[in-house]
């Protein structure tokens, strides 16, 4: 491994440097007029990949295009593992906040700044040079390994699950890799065993067939906003409990070990508090915060509206109000089951004075991989080495639906290892990558194949 090792340190001012070429694409899958600029980054990807000695194509699909590189095949059967990223970007507004261009990358102290650099090209790209390495001083690969890079991961990946079928045989695998999630601190590099899921639904309250004048009619019939502001505080207890019959049935509580990892992360209750500029935190009782968004599921309203929102007054009953809502789901929930509870309980709430309309929209289920197996362990040592630093075992509380989609098409599991920090402004302005971070990324996928390899 030395020669790969001293391969990767020779070359990590070429690696930044095309990095940066990287992040010049304007990427930006959910803007239409950067359709070009997709296809031009795809492109890029798949040549860049060719030049590092990889075979690659450019997959069309009814979106944007898939990037497929594969590692030389040998003879014979050997572990196969896959590596996931992609190469589309959020979108860059509001650009008067950005210090500089935001597809101009510049490099301020040891962070690379640019729209991308840490979600997700600069991980992904970590991966790619580390097999380089391999490649390059004929340093023989204990696994063969599959790159899929997609192009729709910031407008919801609608074209990877149809891929994935239809590539099923030639994709399945040993185990999946990504990273494009984070790690608390660069002392503090982090393996993420667990995605919260989610599921989503609106509901809307209807009452008289028109706007009422408030001083003719208020007081004689349900105001449909009132009526939706009662119901759903009815959907949490005083303990900050869900109180939806069975929401909680399938949910794992957090072992004594769980919960010491969880102990490790850096922080504070107060220190948290003021970072989100609140007066006093909440949450379910009996558990901290960290445990709260990563362990515990919730019943969060992410809109409310109804009636008249224009400047000034406006003395009216309304028609109807509405709400959106979205919960996240943890280990052992499944997403169709809560939705049918919720919309059940949510009937059952609903005052005979209005009319209820709930109408379910997308789903993800969570995900959990367990820590004490033995491709966790083997990624922990390559961790711990690459960076020099005692890994720690986390929860994350978003979701990445891609995650079940491996698992339940090519029956792997995912092995989450986030290369970004905290402070990296992911979907914000002035979003960076720290290059210290960049270059252990890549001692660690280096190291990561060896340990794999032992595991099948």
């Amino acid at each position: 491994m030395k020669a790969v090792f001293d391969y990767l340190k020779t070359n990590q001012p070429r690696f930044v440097d095309e990095l940066c070429e990287l992040l010049h694409f304007p990427s930006v899958s959910a803007q239409p007029q950067h359709t070009p600029d997709v296809h031009a980054c795809a492109n890029w990807l798949a040549e860049h990949c060719r030049q590092i000695g990889l075979g690659a194509e450019v997959c069309p699909t009814r979106g944007h295009p898939i990037v497929l590189a594969r590692t030389p095949r040998r003879e014979g059967t050997r572990p196969h593992f896959l590596v996931y990223g992609h190469y589309d970007v959020q979108p860059p507004e509001p650009f008067e906040l950005w210090t500089s261009p935001p597809f101009e990358p510049v490099i301020r102290g040891r962070d690379l700044v640019a729209r991308g650099s840490a979600d997700n090209k600069g991980q992904h790209f970590a991966h790619l040079k580390a097999v380089e390495a391999y490649l390059k001083t004929g340093t023989g690969l204990p696994c063969d390994l599959t790159f899929v890079l997609e192009g729709e991961e910031e407008t919801g990946s609608a074209s990877l699950t149809p891929f994935l079928r239809a590539r099923r045989r030639e994709l399945r695998c040993d185990g999946v890799v990504i990273s494009d999630t984070g790690m608390p601190a660069k002392n503090l590099p982090a393996l993420t065993y667990a995605l919260r899921g989610i599921a989503s639904l609106e509901i809307t309250l209807r009452g008289p067939s028109r706007d009422l004048h408030s001083g003719l009619f208020g007081g004689s019939v349900e105001n449909p906003a009132m009526a939706l502001c009662q119901l759903l505080a009815r959907m949490r207890d005083a303990r900050g409990r869900i109180t939806v019959p069975g929401f909680y049935d399938d949910v794992a509580p957090l072992s004594a070990a769980e919960r010491k990892q969880l102990r490790r992360l850096p922080g504070t209750e107060e220190g948290y508090r003021r970072f989100l500029g609140v007066p006093k935190l909440y949450g379910e009782k009996g558990y901290t915060s960290t445990e709260r968004t990563t362990a515990r599921p919730t019943f969060e309203i992410n809109g409310l509206t109804g009636g008249y929102q224009g400047e000034g007054g406006k003395t009216i009953v309304p028609a109807w109000a509405r709400a959106k809502i979205t919960m996240r789901l943890v280990a052992g929930q499944q997403p169709d089951k809560i939705l049918r509870a919720t919309t059940a309980w949510l009937k059952h709430l609903c005052p005979p004075t209005v009319r209820i309309e709930i109408s379910p929209e997308h789903g993800a289920a969570p995900y959990l991989v367990d820590p004490a197996g033995a491709k966790v362990q083997a990624a922990l040592r390559a961790l711990k080495t690459a960076f020099h630093h005692e890994p720690v075992l986390i929860r994350e509380g978003g979701s990445i639906p891609i995650v079940s989609d491996f698992k339940r098409i090519l029956g792997a599991d995912t092995l989450l290892l986030g290369l970004s920090l905290p402070d990296d402004n992911i979907h914000s302005p002035n979003e960076k990558f720290d290059l210290d971070c960049f270059a252990a990324g890549q001692r660690m996928s280096a190291l990561l194949w060896q340990e794999l390899a032992k595991t099948v």
